[in-house]
């Protein structure tokens, strides 16, 4: 096969038009001046929420968003709520210097902990899923995922002080619903209980009530799970059924200790 056949089939099977990666590296861009405009003391918010807006607008373009939305009342719309998000991020930085006796300083967590940057980004991110912006939102949290290994999809509804105690692992489907103070650990998964495509619009992950503990690699799934207010999930723990208020659920593992060879 000669160098001119090569290219032309490679033409051939390049079967997406609108498929552009430079999307996803403007996407992270975008995000990282976000980030930066809400947190950092150098950062000037005028002059990055000037360019921001350019940024937003490229996007805008790139991903091939209906043009009749009015994209200007979009983006002023957003820059309303940003305020309110960086609120919210305060007080899930506050929830995390009071839950981790690890933490030294606030400015630690907002610097150093990966369970408040994914927080950070999907509450940005939920912003703009909120609106119907395809996928720039997804393309966020991934971005937040990838640095952080904390999967948080933008659609998921996530209350008031939310901690994320070393993160990695974690994964909080599209329609989980996590309400106020709720904590949850490493390998944590909120997911849903069967896969089916014809499951996309139906409530598939679960809700978790006010003031929630949720430890290590516990599994918890499906949309008519909900586990109850004021409740502890032990780790290892696999729910599929909803939990009343003020349980604590926990797995014990059978645990057998050899002291002697061959035995």
């Amino acid at each position: 096969m000669n160098h001119r056949s090569i290219i032309e089939k490679i033409n051939t099977h390049k079967k997406q038009p609108n498929l552009r990666f430079r999307l996803k590296k403007n996407t992270e861009k975008f995000t990282d001046l976000l980030f930066y405009m809400l947190f950092d003391i150098e950062t000037p918010v005028a002059e990055s929420l000037d360019n921001l807006e350019k940024q937003f607008d490229e996007l805008v373009a790139l991903a091939c968003w209906e043009s009749e939305k009015p994209c200007k009342k979009v983006w002023e719309n957003y820059v309303e709520q940003l305020p309110l998000v960086l609120e919210s991020l305060n007080l899930d930085a506050e929830a995390t210097v009071n839950c981790d006796p690890a933490s030294l300083s606030i400015e630690e967590v907002y610097m150093a902990y990966p369970g408040f940057y994914a927080i950070s980004v999907y509450r940005l991110a939920h912003e703009l899923y909120k609106i119907g912006f395809p996928l720039v939102p997804r393309l966020m949290t991934e971005y937040a995922h990838r640095q952080t290994g904390v999967d948080i999809n933008p659609g998921a509804q996530i209350g008031k002080s939310f901690h994320i105690d070393h993160g990695t692992g974690v994964v909080i489907g599209e329609t989980a619903i996590i309400k106020n103070d709720v904590k949850i650990y490493q390998g944590v998964t909120l997911g849903g209980l069967f896969v089916a495509k014809n499951l996309q619009k139906i409530k598939r992950h679960p809700t978790i009530e006010n003031n929630v503990t949720i430890y290590a690699n516990a599994t918890i799934l499906g949309g008519d799970t909900i586990i109850g207010a004021n409740s502890v999930i032990g780790g290892n723990a696999w729910i599929t059924t909803s939990v009343p208020a003020h349980s604590t659920v926990f797995h014990t593992p059978e645990i057998k200790i050899k002291t002697l060879p061959h035995v």
